[in-house]
């Protein structure tokens, strides 16, 4: 079975030389469905590897307002679902509010994160300006995929299997007017997931947990000195991580409608420890190295301490926001471009100790290779775990060129190359069917192939990355370049039913 179920107009100008829609961006404007019986593999599928493996994507359909972000682009999900050996692909893009408003103008009505001082309508976003496009995170809870965007946006359910998406959640979201920020967490054994979001306004922040049974069970103000813009949240058996870090926007020129983003060196990042079911008196601030942080590795708790492990940005920079330029439109293509190689804004794996009894942090890099998106099995965030596999970047551009894998015990490392011309995304872990320790199991992601213009699921031995792909399935057409993925378990795809023999004790 391989078809196009649906196939959408774009109106992107053919003369349109932004980098970030061509070539491994390049968006993808079809639909499909297609299974293992009519997709060529190259190895053989793992027959005890059952479950979703899902990445989002920034995936564009119409010339933009104002200068394009990779950022901006419409959501559009991509899962392989695995079974007893087989697979089937679906994409499908995020029906969000924004998105059907756009498809009904045939136009873009919103513009992107760079220019927000051009909108014309309500928005979304912590700016309150932004099309809602849910195209940065994607996770499974109680039985629904929920996709979102960065700064925050409505909690669009999608069905795991066939994509659809369901609308924003019924059960909570209109109990959370400024929304869900992406990379909200999972515990795997109680089923609760954590998230948070950050206006523009007092409070700055709002912490909530929703239960295994997709109700909002908690929901309270953080105070904030001022506005920020985190990125992650971290979560412990008993604890959730909060972040309050020193880069952020100008608050005296926010006043007044502008947005610079600053890095101010001489404020410690902060870190806000409280109860899973905490609030705002309840925090704990710790300080830490003036940094910024994107992504988490993963937390837990060692005696007295909270070890949070993650990638440190220590010199963050980024382009301003709204501001009026003068450049040119090269000019701006090679400042995104710089924003967003690593190797100019470098990002290390680092670690944090916040000790609860004496209120000192200790800090240490872990390695000098700039690495990011570190991920670890769903089954130990939270927990004391041994391994993280990071991607690697192409130096120059905002491109994933392979993996390495961090032994959090012995500090040994492995790398894989995808090779060249090849690029991935957010890699996973899937466990095997009858795992018997953390790395039991596969490492998943979608590689563009860009010598042969195809794109990859790839299906990777956890245990040793160096060996390569034990499966190639290459997918009916070549899809964008993407981040953020999941791993939906098989016995979580119906529901937070995660089968405790997996569990770490």
């Amino acid at each position: 079975m391989q078809k196009i179920l649906r196939t959408f107009q774009s109106t992107i100008s053919p003369d349109n030389d932004h980098p970030f829609l061509k070539g491994p961006f390049q968006p993808a404007m079809e639909e499909w469905v297609a299974d293992t019986d009519s997709m060529k593999v190259i190895g053989e599928i793992p027959k005890d590897l059952h479950g979703i493996y899902v990445r989002n994507t920034h995936n564009q359909v119409h010339e933009s307002i104002g200068m394009y972000h990779p950022f901006d682009g419409d959501g559009m999900l991509h899962a392989m679902h695995f079974e007893n050996g087989k697979a089937t692909y679906r994409n499908r893009f995020v029906e969000t509010t924004g998105f059907l408003a756009e498809q009904a103008a045939g136009r873009s009505l919103w513009p992107g994160m760079l220019s927000p001082q051009l909108q014309a309508r309500r928005g979304w976003g912590s700016m309150g300006a932004m099309k809602d496009n849910a195209g940065t995170d994607v996770k499974i809870h109680a039985g629904k995929l929920l996709a979102g965007m960065s700064q925050g946006s409505e909690p669009w359910r999608l069905d795991p299997i066939t994509l659809e998406t369901l609308g924003a959640d019924p059960d909570w979201a209109r109990f959370v007017p400024d929304g869900v920020a992406s990379h909200y967490k999972i515990d795997n054994e109680t089923g609760h997931m954590m998230f948070f979001n950050y206006p523009e306004k007092p409070p700055y922040m709002n912490y909530g947990v929703v239960d295994k049974h997709n109700r909002l069970v908690h929901y309270v103000p953080i105070d904030l000195p001022g506005a920020r813009w985190p990125h992650d949240l971290g979560i412990t058996k008993n604890y959730t991580i909060l972040h309050d870090l020193p880069f952020h926007f100008d608050n005296e020129l926010l006043a007044k409608g502008q947005r610079k983003m600053t890095f101010y060196r001489d404020r410690p990042a902060r870190f806000g420890i409280l109860p899973r079911f905490g609030d705002s008196a309840s925090v704990r601030w710790f300080e830490g190295t003036p940094c910024h942080i994107l992504h988490l590795a993963n937390c837990y708790e060692d005696g007295d301490e909270v070890v949070m492990d993650g990638c440190i940005m220590p010199n963050p920079h980024k382009p301003n926001v709204g501001q009026s330029t003068s450049e040119g439109r090269q000019a701006a293509y090679d400042k995104i471009r710089a924003h967003l190689d690593k190797h100019n804004n470098p990002t290390l794996m680092y670690r944090w100790r916040f000790n609860l009894k004496t209120g000192e942090t200790k800090e240490e890099q872990i390695d000098d290779e700039i690495t990011e998106f570190p991920v670890v099995s769903n089954d130990y965030v939270g927990r004391p775990y041994r391994y993280s596999f990071n991607v690697l970047y192409e130096k120059g551009e905002w491109l994933f060129r392979g993996l390495k894998r961090y032994d959090m015990f012995t500090r040994q490392t492995q790398s894989l190359e995808y090779g060249k011309g090849r690029y991935g995304s957010e890699p996973q872990i899937g466990r095997r069917v009858g795992a018997t320790s953390e790395d039991d199991g596969y490492v998943l992601t979608f590689v563009n192939n860009m010598a042969e213009n195809q794109s990859e699921c790839w299906v990777i031995p956890a245990q040793d990355i160096t060996r390569g792909p034990l499966a190639r399935i290459i997918l009916p057409h070549r899809i964008s370049a993407g981040t953020h993925a999941c791993w939906v378990e098989g016995d979580r795809i119906h529901g937070e039913n995660r089968d405790p023999r997996y569990l770490p004790a």
